[in-house]
């Protein structure tokens, strides 16, 4: 019930969210729309036309995201093919709203759902499927779970239930204007004349539609119109209902649904099920030929999985102790087994993880998750996270972030004990603990549109094009853009000669993520300059290095064709 809830609020807010309003003319032209029985005649569409409007949406919404991107995994299509078929999709139905012969062609294959006879008089359905396919609304939590879920083959009674239900809660403000349409067409004498006329417009709309998607006109009205439902998005989010059902990350399986019993961060053993197994592995580094490791076989073994990216400077810090303990005790019972679970897409880059494991001296296996199915099947959601499990597979500690290193290795060295009483254990590893104090250095900021945190500038930072200007106050650990930029998913680019970045921060330590090709000129909070020469792919250059902590400003200027993702600070 607590699924059917959470879907139902998570899709009533999202369908009244400000990403719908490009659907709403098609939405209210066909639900009023008539339907053609000849070139030159129409006949009325049936009342509950509407209904089927907007069951069709449902269906073909539920089926496309919960098994869209599972499909395109397993023809080994690329993603981008979804956007590309849906337009066309728009353009096709579009063309046969306004030729009515094409229409009926068009539909036929659906007749069977509610009709016998080969002719519309209509129902609407096959409209809707159409415009379910390519309806992508705003990703808030619960529709995140849902993708994951469905790119990974996550897929349970729970995930059918919560993604029906957001469907269905999505699909309520679209079925007002879906009646409304039909409302003004029965009342409004006019339109009940010229119905040839309504079927044109709603063609018209729907091609205009594509058209829109295609130079992401959408997104850019997105831009210009303020989120009104964030804060309730927010309030979803961090709702105790929503943590029960979704916490840890992923929705919850028969091999997942005992690791909440492990306390994060505990000093002391737990225990909490038997340990998911290794999914959707793309790839292993650092095995024999490349051979997979599945955790049945490593049965009599302490093994430790370190969910981490190459970039990420939490994980940076974490990976020396984690390769000090594959070292110390890897010949004594321990199998240390690191999951590469990429937060952006050059870390997928096999070549990319390569050079960051002989970068950090790692020489335990490594699985590339390039899906995520790993990192979802242990209901993940942290850059590093270690999952220790004992000789019996069964997961006895968990921690998330950085630090609690020395009670980590304590528990390493319990189990190994408890695995081979004769074991003879080395001194415990002496890797200094370089985690910041809690609130001491300024998060990890992001730029892209999917995570972007620490925005100080003045009004949305959304995606796409935007003239940014820098405020006259800007809040610590916060970063404001100057000038034109083009914020993508993952980082922001100039769209015109240079743009600025300034950074107001306190760390010893300033690292900045960059792509491209050229030059970025670097001003600090007291005049000194200097430059850094960006050549490549995304790599992380250093800003500041320094012995303590303290506050700072750096103003980047940035050339057209430098990518900018993020900055972390140590």
């Amino acid at each position: 019930m607590d699924l059917i809830i959470i879907g139902l609020l998570g899709g009533l807010i999202t369908g009244i969210s400000p990403c719908i309003l490009p659907v709403l003319p098609v939405i209210f032209l066909t639900g009023g729309a008539q339907s053609a029985k000849f070139e030159d005649e129409v006949v009325p569409a049936r009342r509950s036309r509407p209904y089927f409007v907007i069951a069709g949406l449902v269906l073909s919404f539920t089926l496309v995201t919960l098994g869209g991107s599972l499909l395109l995994g397993l023809l080994n299509l690329p993603q981008d093919i979804i956007r590309w078929v849906g337009i066309a999709v728009l353009i096709i139905i579009g063309v046969g709203l306004i030729v009515p012969r094409f229409e009926r062609i068009l539909e036929r294959p659906f007749q069977k759902f509610g009709q016998r006879e080969v002719k519309n008089r209509g129902r609407g359905f096959g409209v809707g499927l159409a415009l379910g396919a390519v309806f992508v609304p705003c990703a808030g939590p619960v529709l995140a779970a849902i993708i994951v879920a469905g790119s990974t083959g996550q897929i349970g009674i729970g995930t059918v239930l919560l993604t029906v239900s957001f469907a269905i809660g999505v699909a309520v403000p679209l079925l007002v204007f879906a009646l409304a349409g039909r409302s003004v067409v029965e009342r409004i004498r006019a339109f009940r004349s010229k119905e040839r006329v309504l079927r044109i417009a709603a063609g018209v709309a729907m091609i205009a539609l594509a058209v829109g998607l295609v130079f992401n006109v959408p997104q850019a009205l997105q831009r210009l119109l303020p989120d009104y439902t964030a804060g309730l998005q927010e309030q979803i989010a961090g709702s105790e209902q929503v943590k029960d059902a979704l916490e840890l990350g992923g929705l919850v399986n028969d091999e997942n649904k005992d690791l909440d019993k492990c306390t994060n961060g505990a000093e002391e053993l737990e225990s909490c099920g038997t340990a998911p197994s290794l999914k959707g592995i793309e790839q292993w580094l650092n095995t024999p030929g490349g051979e997979a490791i599945d955790l049945d076989d490593l049965r009599g073994q302490v093994v430790l999985i370190d969910f981490w990216a190459y970039s990420c400077i939490n994980c940076q810090r974490s990976i020396p102790h984690v390769v000090a303990w594959g070292e110390a005790y890897g010949e004594l019972g321990l199998q240390v087994i690191g999951i590469h679970s990429p937060e952006y897409a050059f870390e997928k880059d096999a070549g990319n993880v390569a050079a960051g494991i002989e970068d950090f001296g790692i020489e335990y296996p490594v699985a590339l998750d390039n899906t995520l199915s790993t990192w979802t099947n242990y209901r993940n959601r942290y850059w590093p996270a270690h999952y220790l499990i004992d000789a019996e597979g069964t997961v006895r500690h968990i921690s998330f972030g950085e630090g609690n290193y020395a009670a980590t290795e304590a528990m390493i060295r319990e189990l190994l004990q408890d695995a081979d009483s004769d074991v003879t254990l080395p001194a415990a590893t002496d890797v200094a603990d370089d985690t910041p104090d809690v609130g001491s250095t300024t998060r990890e900021t992001f730029l892209g549109s999917s995570k972007d945190v620490n925005y100080g500038g003045g009004g949305d930072y959304r995606a796409g094009a935007g003239d940014y200007v820098f405020p006259k106050d800007q809040a610590d650990d916060s970063f404001a853009l100057d000038g034109r930029w083009d914020v993508e998913t993952q980082y922001a680019t100039p769209s015109g000669d240079t743009g600025k970045i300034r950074l107001e921060y306190h760390a010893a330590e300033v690292r900045v993520v960059l792509a491209g090709s050229g030059e970025i000129r670097v001003t600090h909070e007291d005049g000194s300059t200097g430059t850094i020469t960006v050549d490549g792919t995304p790599r992380s250059y250093g800003l500041v290095d320094r012995d303590a902590i303290d506050e700072g400003t750096i103003t980047l200027e940035v050339p057209s064709g430098i990518e900018t993702y993020s900055f972390t600070f140590g």
